[in-house]
């Protein structure tokens, strides 16, 4: 089992390939773009603010497990997202993540294979997407928002693309009754003061949600000692 989270939490160039990249097409973009469409009259804004290259995370709030793939079928760009390393647990789920192109982190301590697997995704033509609270929130408010996203952005010099998500929590109850609207803010450039781009972020999210912030006493961001040295 150890073996196995080594292995999802690193990807290599060739694992972001034709056949990833031909399942997030047709499940997501397809299948969940009709499903979304006809069922939850999804509604997406702001199409024209994402980046033409892919020098960006992705970093919508989150609400719901429709989230990830949501945003997959969503963004013109195959998209990578970072996944609990617990996830990987779970056989099917497992499974079902990987073709997705996700990969295992531990969320207590992003080491330098995020880094890495990071760094390889903007070499190719995906881009990586990250929930900046973490898990799951409360419709109506932004809780949890941590700087590990804002760390990122600056070790890899990506921009932040804000991404406001509502009405995905109700997807799971009745059919055709509920209606999600994805609005995508302009990006948020890095900066080398991770407080200044979460803040940012927050602000954003804010506009694009009609959210409140809500702060809570967060511990401190951990990053390894060698993801300090890449930057």
């Amino acid at each position: 089992m150890t073996k196995q989270k080594k292995q999802y939490s690193s990807r290599k160039a060739s694992q972001f390939n034709i056949w990833r990249t031909l399942f997030q097409l047709l499940v997501c973009k397809i299948g969940y773009m009709v499903r979304l469409k006809l069922v939850y009259r999804l509604e997406v804004h702001g199409l024209e603010n994402v980046p033409k290259d892919n020098r960006y995370i992705v970093c919508p709030n989150h609400l719901s497990t429709l989230d990830p793939p949501l945003m997959v079928a969503v963004m013109p760009r195959s998209v990578s997202f970072m996944a609990k390393k617990e996830l990987f647990d779970i056989p099917f789920l497992r499974w079902w993540i990987d073709w997705l192109g996700a990969f295992a982190v531990n969320r207590e301590s992003l080491g330098p294979s995020t880094v890495k697997t990071v760094q390889t995704i903007r070499e190719s033509n995906w881009v990586l997407g990250m929930f900046p609270q973490g898990t799951r929130g409360v419709p109506g408010e932004i809780r949890g928002v941590t700087k590990g996203f804002a760390g990122l952005a600056k070790l890899t010099k990506c921009d932040i693309l804000p991404v406001g998500i509502i009405g995905s929590n109700e997807v799971k109850r009745w059919p055709f009754t509920g209606k999600i609207i994805v609005n995508i803010g302009k990006p948020i450039p890095y900066n080398k003061n991770t407080d200044i781009v979460k803040e940012k972020w927050i602000e954003e999210i804010q506009k694009l949600t009609g959210f409140k912030y809500i702060e809570e006493e967060q511990p401190a961001d951990k990053i390894t000692e060698g993801e300090k040295n890449n930057g």
